[in-house]
């Protein structure tokens, strides 16, 4: 017999960052992580750490190829990033869907790619 969740988080198969943070805050209260003698405190600081860590790990799945060898260990591993982030967001105040449309908008009117790269050089040395 295999264990089932106590609560079902959601059950709708869309799903906005709104959503999918307020399912995380639930998770991080269920779990007692807002309380002051927890072990994981939700600071900043240990939020950003850890979705640098799960960063990590989502890299080592490439170590050595250029495909994830283990497809569901690469599907973990992003919720994990989503998952802090959506967390490292909503402690700091961030309305991440508002911050990810303006990056979009600001990448729009940005050029790449347009110096040599003798000339990318040239402004390094300059800086």
């Amino acid at each position: 017999m295999g264990t089932q969740p106590l609560f079902i988080m959601y059950n709708s198969p869309l799903m906005d960052i709104n959503d999918l943070t307020q399912a995380m805050d639930r998770f991080v209260t269920a779990k007692g992580w807002y309380q002051p003698e927890t072990l994981r405190p939700q600071t900043q600081k240990n939020l950003a750490a850890s979705l640098c860590i799960e960063a990590a790990e989502v890299l080592e799945l490439f170590q050595w190829s250029d495909q994830a060898t283990d497809p569901a260990a690469l599907e973990r591993e992003l919720a994990d990033v989503a998952l802090y982030l959506l967390q490292l967001a909503r402690v700091s105040g961030i309305d991440l869907e508002q911050a990810v449309m303006d990056k979009l908008n600001l990448n729009y009117h940005r050029e790449w790619d347009q110096n040599s790269p003798t000339e990318m050089d040239q402004h390094v040395k300059e800086d």
